[in-house]
């Protein structure tokens, strides 16, 4: 397998991490996104939309990060990341629906602004980051993962943002449970970190 990647992307950060912790062997291809190798026609017949991540495994094209964990888990039978039983497969999915969406317009845009420039409004998606945060510092109040008592994909979709949430401005340290659950995914056999650089409160 081959991960087409970056590593300043938040997406392929969370491709690369899940398929390290499900201990799934692939090769990084990098994707030097300031000189616009994502834009260029190789690159755009793996992935029209020109992102990364993507997955090819031998000829089989897969772009899009949470699309390579549902792929990777089901070739490779990984129930416990990624659950048949329909609750629990419930559960990871709401929790993938928060990574496009809150997590998205919150942690993952705000860091967009001090990072690469782009053109959010920095108050509203701190706003919106911090909202997103309180609701998942209540859920870790009765658990150690996001969705389980174990972790599951949906932990590995919410954590590259969450954790360079401070690079967006973020402050993390009134979420004591979110900081806990961070370090539990951080002490997982086959953790990868997500690249860091000095932006925002983490400067």
């Amino acid at each position: 397998m081959k991960l087409y990647y970056h590593p300043l992307s938040g997406h392929a950060h969370r491709a690369h991490l899940f398929l390290s912790l499900a201990g799934v062997e692939h090769e990084l291809v990098l994707v030097d996104l300031a000189k616009g190798a994502h834009k260029q026609p190789d690159f755009l017949r793996l992935n029209p939309f020109g992102q990364v991540p993507v997955l090819d495994d031998g000829g089989v094209i897969v772009p899009d990060s949470l699309s390579i964990i549902v792929y990777a888990a089901r070739k490779f039978g990984l129930t416990d990341w990624l659950p048949l039983e329909p609750v629990a497969a419930a559960a990871v999915q709401r929790w993938f629906s928060v990574a496009a969406g809150e997590i998205f317009y919150g942690p993952c845009a705000a860091r967009l602004v001090t990072l690469f420039g782009r053109n959010f409004n920095a108050e509203e998606v701190i706003a919106r980051a911090h909202a997103i945060l309180a609701r998942i510092e209540e859920e870790l109040a009765s658990r150690r993962f996001i969705a389980a008592d174990s972790p599951t994909a949906a932990d590995v979709a919410l954590y590259s943002y969450i954790s360079s949430a401070p690079e967006g401005n973020v402050d993390l340290s009134p979420y004591g449970h979110v900081g806990a659950w961070l370090r539990r995914i951080e002490a997982l056999p086959g953790f990868v970190p997500f690249q860091k650089t000095a932006v925002g409160l983490a400067a």
